[in-house]
This record gives structure tokens, C-alpha cells and sequence, in this order.
């Protein structure tokens, strides 16, 4: 069960915990300090050794750790260790990537599957044969864990922690492996009565989630009871929270409804319908006449959405060099690199940059007779410079070298900017504003209905999609999304005002005379505005993400370790998220992210939905400690 509380911890006794608190799917972890970030980068115990949680891709899950051990006792030999996949075609995919990389670096490693079917221990449970699972086991040497380990971290493909807690509930006795810990989520104590599941509940839809205080202590009050699996379900579906695990295709028919824009009406008050036949369609909303349900496919995960993209672009067009334009998210550029004939990179995803692009193609296009480019990536705006591409100026250049082009709109939202009209694939990741609660994964891929290749890629999707995204992840997914963009109209609004406050305190102001210990805040509304603009629908904002440049080392350091937030991975949360983001990502390549302009002092900065007066004193205590900081060492 993931329910997000309003229980505040900071400080050191955070270190390792979830966040959101007491969340058993949450997917970030508290990182309270600098050097909390540097010690996981570099596998301090005092770090790891409490890490109850992290993000799903970088950090496996207690209970996928525990099945996983249960699954190497049973079908491994000579010591192997596994990893855990939802479908044959995962599993044989992995096994592909860690053949084709051990043989390219050498020799090739013995890789094997195993399909394991796990049903109800109870036959007599209706509709217990609809309820098996199978877990599909890629088996290989114990040193070659780290392979693939980035096979889990690339494609986003592995198995969700709640897919491995249903198939652990399967197991019968006996089955669990010797010295397998059990999963520890580091939940409060019980309480007598939750005063959040009243009967005047019943019906409705839940209220917003509590939002997390950003200010220090305890309320311990709003703290939601601890339930057993079977009292979660219960409580989820009776009270108006989840929908029942039985309509998990309703819940993603919703989903993918939402997504394409075509809800007529998809309020808190009519959620119940918005996956039925009953429910209200009309014209798209996302700027393309003709975007339909049928034109989005839901992932586990974004960075999945991203892998599979990229995959159905292999399959589609002729082989050629992708693009990688401007500083991506890390999995994007590795995606890239490692499937396929390789990439270009213009990491800094300015206008000049284009201008550099316009001759590779033109080079490569004088030298053969395919197209010169596979496909372009970029994202609107990027993480974490918050740099917006020229998408008309990009759109003109793959209709005239016939290449796709690949817009990640998770940033900026498609309540915020308009994308679609200028991409033949939009992908997106769910996990972030669209489900705000940070307790559940998942990605999705649009189809432009009036693409070029329209044609080929929808006949490639229909033939090759498989929906490996767990039936109770989509009903979180669901129940989190409906208020969404009530919830990002109020984050815009929150960080615009963070952001305004932060800029007139740094060298982009010049009231500030060169005295500030912020070098620049980047914010799409200054970094590079004309291209945002150019997207950003009439009622738009500009997102919930910023990052900050400071001018020393200290400044930076001070600023995060007294920012009085939660600090983690992650971003798009509805609670204020903070993490030293140039550590987290590129920790062994600093110099690289350097030369890009992404400064090691950089902190990301997610907002959240807090009282705006409490947030924007929470960020002036932070700046005061980086000034203090600044002077001591200048004196």
C-alpha cells in the first residue's frame, strides 16, 4: 500500500528513508545532505547500508531483491544471480544486450531464461487461474550483475515492486531463501482511528494528497494506519480511492484517454467513468486533429517509453546515426550509444547548435544515398538546464532528411506546452507531474496522427506492443492522475514565485552589483524564452522544475544541506524535492557534464504544491545560509 503522509523528517535521522515517508513503493529516498549524495555515488556504507528505497531503475526494491534471491536459490546454478523480467520477449532482449556487450568487450557471457509460473496456493479463489503471474528469470554469472544491472537502468523494462510483493504473496511456505530479509519500509507504528477514511467519503473521489510541511517536525496525527495487503485493497477501493483491481483495463483506458486529450469531462467528480463506454470523447486538446486513444501505449516506465521509441525507429526506417540534441536525461544518450549504429551528440541544444546539426546532415547526406539520421531526441525543456530546442527549426530539418523526431515532453507537460504538432513520437514519463504522489511508476508514447511515418510505426506498434505495465501500478497511476492539472497550475504558480525570488538575488540582476552567491537560476522563462514561448499554450506556465548555478563551492553545499525540503531523486512530486543533481547523475563523469554547462555546484529544484509564503521562506533561509557560507570563506 502507498499512501503519501504529512509526516515531515529532516535532518541526518532521515538518511535513507522513503520518500514520501512510510510509502512502500515510494520512489525516491532522503538524501538530507551534500555529502549524503556523494557518499551513495560512492557506495559508503553509513549510506547504503540504511537506503530503504531509491529510484526503481537505480535502486532494485527490497521486495524484487527478496523474490529475485528466492528465484536464484531455485533455478540457479554455480552461484548465478538473475533479474526479474514481466514478459518472454524482455527477458530475451536482456539476454540479447548482455551477449552483444560482453562480446564486444571481449567474450560472451553464458546467458540463460527460465519461465516461472506463479498461481494462488488456493485453487478453490474464483478466477484463480486469471490471477497467475509469470516471472521471467534472465540467469547469469555473479560478475556479470553489473551488465545487467544497465540493461534494468536503460529500458526502464525490469519488474515493478508491486508486480514482485503480488508474485511473493504466491509463494507458498517454504519457497523463501534462506537469509532473505524481508522488505523494510520504515512505516510508523499503528493507530487507533484514520480520521482520512471517513464515511462521508464514500463515493467521491479522494481529496488532494497531504501535502508534505516544509517546514521541521512531526503530525504524527496524519499519519495513515499500517494495513495488510488485503485491508489496502479494501480501503483503496471501498473509500473512493483506487478503482478495483478488476477494472485495471478501465483504469488504463482512462489513462491513455487523459493522455491524448480527448476527455470531454475528467474531473475529480466523474473519475469513476472516465475509462467507460459511457464516458464523454471529444476533440484532442494536444494541438493535432485526430489524436485518439488508440494512438498512445502505456509503459512501465518513461525511460521505457524512451527504449521502445528508440526500438520501434530501429525497426521502421532505414539504419543511420540517431541525434541526441541538447544535454538529455543520462538513459536517453546511453539508449542511444549502446542499441543501434551510434549517435550524435550536440549537448548543448541551443540555436547554434543547429546550425552545427545542418551540416552533419548535409555532410552525411552528400555521402550516401540513405537518409543521414535515424531519429532526433530532445527534450522540451531539458533536465536540468532547462533549455527549450527550436522545434519548428528541428521539425523542418527531419522533413527534409526524412527523420523522426522524438520529444520528451515530461518537463514542461502537456498542460503547459504544445509538442505534439511538431513530433512524429512524443514520449513522456507519468511517474513525474502526471502522478505527483512519487509512489508509482509508469511512461507513455503519442502517436502524431499526421506524421510521415504514421503509417509504418503504428503497424510496427500494433505488431510488436506488448503491455508489460502491471494492472495494480496503472489503478495507482490512475487514482493519482485525475487532479493533475489542478495540481500543475498550482506548481507553476509556487515556482514561478521561488524562481523570481532566487533571480533577483543573483548576477542576472544587476541590482545585485556582482555581490550575489547565485550565478544564474535556470527557469524556462529566461532560458531560452523564445523557444518556449513558441510552445507554451495561452494558459501555460512554465513548470515546476529549476535549476541553480552558484558562484562557489560552499554557497552550493550550504544552499542544499539548509534547504528545509525533502532531498532526493526524482522531480515532479507534489511536495518540494531538491537533489545536487550533477552528483546524483554524473558523478564519474563531472568534467564531461562540465564542459556542457552542467557546473558540479548545480542544484535541481522540483516545487511543490506547499503554501507559497512558507516555500518562499524556506528558500530565503537556504540563500542566507549559502551567503553566510560565501562570506566566511571570502573573509
Amino acid at each position: 500500500m502507498s499512501l503519501t503522509t504529512t509526516t515531515t523528517l529532516t535532518g541526518k535521522d532521515t538518511l535513507g528513508a522513503s520518500v514520501p515517508p512510510f510509502t512502500a513503493h515510494a520512489i525516491s529516498v532522503s538524501l538530507p545532505t551534500w555529502q549524503d549524495n556523494v557518499g551513495y555515488e560512492e557506495g559508503d556504507k553509513r549510506v547504503v547500508d540504511v537506503m530503504v528505497s531509491g529510484y526503481p531503475r537505480f535502486f532494485i526494491h527490497l521486495s524484487i531483491q527478496k523474490l529475485a534471491r528466492i528465484c536464484e536459490q531455485k533455478f540457479g546454478v554455480n552461484g548465478e544471480r538473475c533479474l526479474l523480467c514481466p514478459t518472454h520477449k524482455v527477458a530475451e532482449d536482456c539476454r540479447a544486450f548482455m551477449i552483444d556487450r560482453s562480446t564486444k568487450a571481449g567474450s560472451p557471457i553464458p546467458v540463460r531464461l527460465v519461465q516461472f509460473l506463479l498461481c494462488p496456493e488456493d485453487e478453490s479463489v474464483p478466477n484463480a487461474a486469471n490471477m497467475c503471474i509469470e516471472l521471467h528469470i534472465v540467469l547469469f554469472p555473479s560478475d556479470s550483475f553489473p551488465l545487467a544491472k544497465q540493461f534494468w537502468q536503460h529500458t526502464g523494462l525490469g519488474i515493478s515492486s508491486r508486480r514482485a510483493e503480488r508474485c511473493l504473496s504466491m509463494l507458498r511456505d517454504g519457497d523463501d531463501a534462506p537469509g532473505s530479509p524481508p522488505p523494510s519500509f520504515s512505516r510508523p507504528p499503528p493507530k487507533k482511528s484514520n480520521r482520512h477514511y471517513s464515511t462521508k467519503s464514500i463515493g467521491r473521489s479522494p481529496p488532494a494528497s497531504p501535502v508534505a510541511p516544509i517546514h521541521e517536525g512531526h503530525d504524527m496525527d496524519a499519519v495513515d494506519e499500517v494495513l495488510s495487503a488485503d485491508q489496502s485493497v479494501y480501503v483503496e477501493e471501498r473509500y473512493g480511492r483506487n478503482l478495483p483491481l478488476g477494472s485495471a483495463a478501465a483504469a488504463k483506458r482512462a489513462l491513455r484517454r487523459r493522455i491524448a486529450g480527448v476527455l470531454v469531462r475528467d474531473s475529480p467528480n466523474n473519475w469513476s467513468v472516465a475509462g467507460g463506454q459511457e464516458a464523454e470523447l471529444g476533440p484532442s486538446t494536444r494541438g493535432v486533429d485526430g489524436v485518439s486513444e488508440s494512438d498512445v501505449f502505456l509503459y512501465p516506465t518513461g525511460m521505457a517509453a524512451i527504449w521502445c521509441a528508440h526500438q520501434m525507429a530501429l525497426n521502421t526506417l532505414p539504419a543511420a546515426k540517431s541525434i541526441c540534441f541538447g544535454f538529455p536525461y543520462t538513459d536517453t544518450l546511453k539508449t542511444l550509444e549502446k542499441w543501434g549504429p551510434g549517435c550524435h551528440h550536440l549537448g548543448h541544444g541551443l540555436d547554434e547548435s543547429i546550425d552545427e546539426l545542418e551540416q552533419i546532415l548535409e555532410r552525411d547526406a552528400a555521402n550516401s544515398s540513405s537518409p543521414p539520421a535515424l531519429s532526433l531526441f530532445t527534450e522540451f525543456p531539458s533536465n536540468p538546464l532547462l533549455r527549450s530546442p527550436n522545434l519548428p527549426r528541428l521539425r523542418a530539418l527531419a522533413d527534409k532528411y526524412d527523420f523522426l523526431l522524438v520529444v520528451d515532453e515530461t518537463i514542461g507537460n502537456f498542460v503547459n506546452v504544445e509538442v505534439l504538432p511538431y513530433a512524429d513520437i512524443v514520449v513522456s514519463s507519468l511517474s513525474k507531474v502526471f502522478s505527483g504522489d512519487a509512489n508509482v511508476m509508469g511512461g507513455s508514447l503519442v502517436l502524431n496522427p499526421k506524421g510521415r511515418h504514421y503509417a509504418a510505426l503504428k503497424a510496427n506498434l500494433t505488431q510488436t506492443y506488448e503491455d508489460c505495465y502491471f494492472d495494480e501500478d496503472a489503478i495507482y497511476m490512475e487514482r493519482n492522475s485525475r487532479d493533475f492539472k489542478r495540481r500543475i497550475e498550482v506548481i507553476d504558480d509556487n515556482t514561478l514565485a521561488v524562481c523570481s525570488l532566487l533571480r533577483s538575488r543573483s548576477l542576472a540582476d544587476p541590482s545585485t552589483l556582482g555581490r550575489a552567491v547565485i550565478k544564474d537560476v535556470l527557469y524556462p522563462k529566461w532560458a531560452t524564452h523564445e523557444n518556449y514561448e513558441r510552445c507554451r499554450v495561452p494558459t501555460g506556465g512554465y513548470g515546476g522544475l529549476f535549476s541553480i548555478l552558484f558562484t562557489s563551492v560552499a554557497a552550493s553545499h550550504a544552499f542544499y544541506d539548509t534547504l528545509p525540503c525533502y532531498k532526493g531523486p526524482s522531480l515532479g512530486t507534489n511536495f518540494t524535492l531538491a537533489s545536487p543533481y550533477t552528483i546524483l547523475a554524473h558523478y564519474a563523469e563531472l568534467e564531461w557534464a562540465a564542459g556542457w554547462g552542467v557546473e558540479e555546484t548545480l542544484v535541481r529544484v522540483s516545487v511543490g504544491m506547499e503554501d507559497r509564503e512558507t516555500l518562499l521562506h524556506a528558500f530565503e533561509t537556504a540563500l542566507q545560509a549559502a551567503e553566510a557560507a560565501a562570506a566566511e570563506i571570502s573573509s
